[in-house]
């Protein structure tokens, strides 16, 4: 799989850690910073990522901040993108069979290495479910995204 990273300074760390972890696991990685303490702007980095994934020039991504907060907010306001803010194991499993996430925000601040590199395998190796409540609630989101566009 093909996983376009991104993080602000308050989720480079954590992003250093994820890295190598998703390339163990035989993932292509495309880091696109930032590599520094140093205040950035979230956004910055939010958007490459997300274009990356509705473009499907990547397959997944993943972004890292303080809280994850921002990012997620960032990304989702890029029409085919569905992030979730994940801190927990059940969240991870459950936005990717009832959500069909395609992007994953986690906060450096809210939880340790460990847990996180653990979130990141289950959302990879959680499949969609498909089922039919779960696809007719995309599809509403789906039309709210298109009546909210702006072209």
């Amino acid at each position: 799989m093909k996983i376009a990273i991104g993080a602000d300074h308050g989720g480079y760390t954590l992003k250093d850690v994820i890295v190598p972890y998703l390339e163990s696991l035989g993932h292509e990685i495309e880091d696109l910073g930032c590599d520094c303490s140093q205040s950035v702007d979230y956004p910055d980095y939010a958007l490459p990522v997300a274009e990356r994934v509705a473009s499907g020039q990547a397959d997944r991504g993943i972004l890292i901040c303080g809280t994850g907060i921002g990012m997620s907010i960032a990304a989702n306001k890029v029409a085919g993108i569905r992030c979730a803010l994940v801190h927990d194991l059940f969240s991870a499993q459950a936005t990717r069979e009832h959500n069909d996430t395609n992007v994953l925000a986690m906060g450096e601040r809210v939880i340790g290495p460990g847990v996180a590199q653990e979130i990141v395998r289950i959302w990879l190796e959680t499949p969609f479910s498909g089922g039919e409540r779960h696809v007719g609630r995309l599809d509403k989101v789906n039309q709210i995204e298109a009546q909210y566009s702006r072209s």
